[in-house]
Formats: C-alpha cells, sequence, structure tokens
C-alpha cells in the first residue's frame, strides 16, 4: 500500500522544480517583467489602497486570501473517484494552469494601474468583453457563496458543539473590532481573542444537554436560512467592525492548522486506503454524479487553478507589489503552496477507509445502496461523539481524516472530540469569511450595475443602495444554497470558477500577444485555456442535460440551467472578441519592420 510521504515527497520535489525553472522562465522571458519600470503602487501610492508592501508580507496576504475552503473542500469530493486522478490534477493543473493564471491576472491588472479584471477586460478587448466579465464576476461570485456555504450548513447540523464554537467567534471579533477601533492597537486584544476562541472549542461539551444546547441543535434548513441572514449584517456593518478582526484571527488559526496537519501527515505518514482508481471513475458516484472527466477539474477548482484568484489577482494584491519581480514569490509562489494543501487535504480523505469515507459523504439511501460495510467510523463516531453518517460536503470528511491523522499521537488518542470540533471550527470559520469578503464583493458589482440605471446606487457610502444591494446578493445565493444539495451547487460552482480561470487566461494570452518578445509564449496561457474551455463547456452541458433539466435527477433545477447557459453564453462572447483582438495583433506585428542597425557616422 502507499502512504503519505511519498505523495509529500513528490509533491514538494516537483513544485519547487517548477517554482525555480518555469516560473523564472513566465515572469522574467514570457512577462519580461523589468524591476526599472515603477509599479502602480509607488506611482499611485496613498496610504490606503495602493501601498508599497514586502514581497513576503505581501506573499502572505496573498496566500491567506486566495486560500479559502476550495483546496480543502474540492479534493475530499474528488476522492470519489480514487487519489489518483485527483493527484495528477492538483499537479499538473497547478504547474501548467493556476501558478500561470494567477501570475498573468496579476500582470496583466499591474498593467492597468491596478485595475479589476473586467476593466482590464474591457481595455484589452473592448467594452463588450468588458461588460460579459463584470456580469461573470458577478456570478461567479454568488455562485462561489452558495458552494461554500454548503459545505458549511452540513458541518453544523445537528452539531451544538460545532455550532456553539463558530456563533462565539462573532462576539469576539466585535469585541477585538471596538477595542482596536477605541485604542488603535490590537496587540494585547489578539491574544485574548485566539485564547478566547480556543475556550469555545474547550466549552463545547459542557452546552451538550442543556437548553442552550438544544437551541442549536440545528436542521441543515435552519442553518441554510440562518448562513445568508448573518452575511447580509456581515456585508452592511463596517468592515472594521467584524469582516477584518474575524479575518485576521482565522489567519492565525489557517497557519497553524496548515502547519499542524503537515506535520501530521510527516511524521505519522498514513496509510493510504484508498485505491488510485475507483469503480465510479466512469459516472453514477454518490458524491458527484458525473464522471472522472471532465468532473475532476470542476470539483477540484482552487489547488488546481481558479478563477477565484482574479479578484484577489486584480483586487487588493497589485496594488502592494513593491517591485515588478515580486510578482513571482506573490502569485507563482502562492499558487504553488495552495497545491500543496490541496494534496494534504487529499492525504487526509484518502487514508479513511473508502467505506467510512462513502458512509459520511452519502446519504444514507445512497450508501446502502453501494454494499459496503462500515469498519471505523462507529469508532470514529463514539470517540468524536457525534453522528457522522451522511454528513456531505466534505467539510466532515475532512475533520474526520485529520482527527484520525492527529490522534494516533499518543498523547493525543483521547481528544479526537476536541479535534474534530476545532478543525470543523477552523473550517466553518475559514469559509464564513470567505463569505463575509465575497458578499461584500457581490454587493459592490451590484451596485456598479444598478448604478448605470440609477446613479445613486454607485456611491458605496449611500446607506440605502448599500442596503438593497446587500438583500440582492444574499437573497441570490441564499435561493441557490437552499434549492440543491452539495452535488448540483458545486458543479455549478466549479462550472463558473473555472469559466472565470478562462477568462483570465484569455486576457493573459492577450496580453502576452501584444507585449511578448515571441508571439510562441502565448502557449503558456493558450494551452491550458484550451483544455479548461472545453472542459467547462462539456462539464456545464452535462449539468444541464443530466441534473438541471432532468426531473428525475435530485439536482433537478430549471434556474440553474438557466444561470449556468447564460455563464457558457458569457464565456462564448469573450472568446469571441478575444480572437477578433488576436487577429488584429497578429497581423499588426506581421506589419512590424525590423530594427536595421545603422553604420555609425
Amino acid at each position: 500500500m502507499d502512504h503519505a510521504l511519498t505523495f509529500v515527497i513528490a509533491t514538494l520535489c516537483i513544485l519547487t522544480l517548477c517554482y525555480r525553472f518555469y516560473g523564472v522562465f513566465f515572469v522574467r522571458k514570457v512577462l519580461r517583467a523589468d524591476d526599472s519600470e515603477v509599479t502602480p503602487s509607488h506611482i499611485l501610492a496613498d496610504g490606503k489602497n495602493y501601498v508599497p508592501t514586502k514581497k513576503w508580507v505581501n506573499a502572505g496576504q496573498h496566500f491567506a486570501a486566495i486560500a479559502a475552503a476550495g483546496p480543502l473542500v474540492g479534493p475530499v469530493l474528488a476522492a470519489q473517484f480514487g487519489y489518483l486522478p485527483s493527484f495528477l490534477w492538483l499537479l499538473i493543473g497547478c504547474v501548467i494552469g493556476g501558478a500561470v493564471h494567477d501570475t498573468v491576472v496579476l500582470f496583466a491588472s499591474m498593467k492597468h494601474k491596478g485595475q479589476s479584471l473586467s476593466e482590464v477586460a474591457k481595455a484589452e478587448l473592448g467594452p463588450v468583453a468588458g461588460w460579459c466579465t463584470g456580469l461573470a464576476m458577478l456570478f461567479i461570485i454568488t455562485i462561489t457563496m452558495a458552494g461554500l456555504s454548503m459545505v458549511v450548513v452540513h458541518a453544523l447540523e445537528r452539531n451544538a458543539w460545532g455550532a456553539f464554537a463558530v456563533f462565539m467567534t462573532i462576539p469576539i471579533a466585535i469585541a477585538l473590532g471596538l477595542y482596536e477601533k477605541v485604542t488603535g492597537s490590537s496587540k494585547g486584544a489578539t491574544q485574548v481573542g485566539i485564547a478566547a476562541i480556543a475556550a469555545s472549542v474547550f466549552a463545547g461539551p459542557y452546552i451538550q444537554g442543556t437548553l442552550l444546547g438544544e437551541w442549536l441543535t440545528l436542521h441543515a434548513e435552519t442553518v441554510a436560512i440562518i448562513l445568508p441572514i448573518y452575511a447580509f449584517f456581515a456585508t452592511a456593518l463596517p468592515v472594521w467592525l467584524l469582516l477584518t478582526p474575524r479575518g485576521y484571527l482565522s489567519s492565525f488559526m489557517k497557519v497553524g492548522v496548515f502547519g499542524a496537519l503537515v506535520v501530521g501527515v510527516v511524521f505519522i505518514n498514513p496509510e493510504i486506503r484508498f485505491p488510485a482508481l475507483t469503480d465510479f471513475i466512469h459516472g453514477g458516484g454518490p458524491v458527484l454524479n458525473g464522471p472522472v472527466w471532465p468532473f475532476i477539474s470542476i470539483t477540484i477548482a482552487c489547488g488546481a487553478i481558479s478563477g477565484f484568484h482574479a479578484f484577489i489577482g486584480s483586487g487588493t494584491t497589485p496594488k502592494l507589489i513593491d517591485k515588478w519581480s515580486d510578482i513571482r514569490p506573490v502569485a507563482f509562489g502562492g499558487m504553488l503552496a495552495e497545491c500543496l494543501v490541496g494534496v494534504m487535504a487529499l492525504i487526509a480523505a484518502t487514508a479513511l477507509h473508502p467505506a467510512d469515507y462513502f458512509a459520511i459523504n452519502s446519504s444514507p439511501a445512497a450508501f446502502k445502496a453501494l454494499g459496503m460495510t462500515v469498519v471505523d467510523l462507529p469508532r470514529l463516531s463514539q470517540e468524536i461523539g457525534l453522528d457522522l453518517y451522511g454528513r456531505t460536503g466534505g467539510a466532515v470528511t475532512l475533520a474526520v481524516g485529520m482527527t484520525e491523522i492527529f490522534t494516533r499521537v499518543p498523547w493525543f488518542n483521547s481528544l479526537a472530540s476536541y479535534f474534530f470540533q476545532f478543525v470543523v471550527m477552523f473550517e466553518a470559520v475559514f469559509i464564513l469569511t470567505a463569505v463575509d469578503s465575497g458578499t461584500r464583493v457581490a454587493r459592490y458589482l451590484i451596485q456598479d450595475l444598478l448604478g448605470d440605471v440609477y446613479a445613486p446606487m454607485k456611491r458605496l457610502d449611500w446607506v440605502p443602495g448599500s442596503i438593497i444591494a446587500s438583500v440582492i446578493a444574499c437573497v441570490a445565493w441564499g435561493y441557490l444554497l437552499t434549492s440543491g444539495d452539495i452535488n448540483s451547487v458545486w458543479a455549478l460552482f466549479g462550472v463558473s470558477n473555472q469559466l472565470m480561470a478562462s477568462v483570465g487566461l484569455i486576457i493573459g494570452a492577450t496580453i502576452i500577444l501584444r507585449l511578448a518578445q515571441k508571439r510562441i509564449y502565448m502557449l503558456t496561457c493558450l494551452v491550458p485555456l484550451a483544455y479548461l474551455f472545453v472542459t467547462v463547456n462539456v462539464a456545464g452541458y452535462w449539468m444541464i442535460a443530466n441534473v438541471y433539466l432532468n426531473k428525475a435527477a435530485k439536482g433537478y433545477n430549471p434556474f440553474n440551467a438557466g444561470i449556468s447557459i447564460i455563464m457558457l453564453t458569457l464565456g462564448f462572447v469573450i472568446l469571441i472578441a478575444a480572437l477578433k483582438k488576436w487577429r488584429e495583433l497578429f497581423q499588426a506585428r506581421a506589419l512590424e519592420v525590423p530594427m536595421v542597425a545603422t553604420p555609425a557616422e
């Protein structure tokens, strides 16, 4: 049998070589990043948005922003196909696609003074492509919120301990925000906040069986209603009161849990109990209905290649880059680091017995139809103190897998329930931080679009406009959250996310064709674009035909079919605009007269 350390060593070697050689080639040769050219952070420095930042500090904030729940959940769900397809897609997708995508989007945004991807598309491809890109961005951010929230729903349903720990992060974050606002410093409050979050986990067992515990034992439908209501307040409230302090506190948990998982995998070296390929590679699986291709590439987005990263690469980060060469450690290196996180999540899932994995990730009826017998799950349920059967979504599977690894250390073998609930809280806070930020981005996009009809809506400080846009954003993704299961919603998220990545590669190919010394360098974007664009459209068509418009399917939803058709159409419109632009650029470069040296006088 294979062991985890083999995969870790192989991953580290491949990613290191990629960073050292392909990263240098792409940044220096293809993009021709020149440190003698002044970056937007210096040209437009204002001390607020445009601030020159040291490369490793910038790399840290960029990684924290892009590494949301995607690299944790996607590989867990895709484990249904076996460890091999997921492992190969994580490495190949990241090296050839994800690292290139993130770097070229950041570069393109910096070339346009740190503007958003829609504005870059408008400048590079024309107004129609720019408008379509802006609309596609609104779709993806809305669907992303629903997909991520679906993971939280099944982690917190019928889990009073976890619900209590997650809920307590809200008043703790607000207290930290108020303290910093009043005193101007968060140094002392940070330690108190971290200690309070840890205390919330340890206090969990004592609320079970009490009146408070009964109140917090929520059904999935109730959690699905609470989440968008929470998101409305998180979006409408000042950013310093909840969003920023909660994101700040969650960054410590992020680093701690990632570090612990790496250490646990390296030193414990668990056995990979999944086969390389399962019987579900041709489709019909209980977690994902579709075949291994194209579904492996839309299920695992973050960790391989993700359009969501374009929001960060054309948002905050390009306004902070100090030197052009910094884009290699920040964007290229950040994507490689996220790939490592995805591999770790895959190891945690495949270290479980396949029957236990499917018992957690399938409905009771679907699992019964598989004819499998659980192995360790009864013991794990007893040690954790929670019914683990039928908790779909990936979050619980990852928490169980990580708990199983950690409790193999002799000192920790009696702390399974605490490890599990801490990881659940970590995932939930991680996801809700992204939901806070994402819903706020959706609010800004809605205000911008509605502002073309009614001018005051464009004013971000106009309270009625902020409230209206926040309600629209929360109702939109809240409806998606309550109208499907993880299979259909995560597939919708995957299609929209990878369509956005295709748009990023289209813009990247355009700017490389315009600026690079050799036109052949355009292939660095065209190769992953060709694969991803075909994959997205095949997956979108499969879901429309077999699920969204199939009345016999569990995920039957004409509304989701309509969204998918609109998104795929937007993708084709943007591609057609790009093809026209590429032809113009090829013709213009063909007419260029080479410089001829003249003898010195």
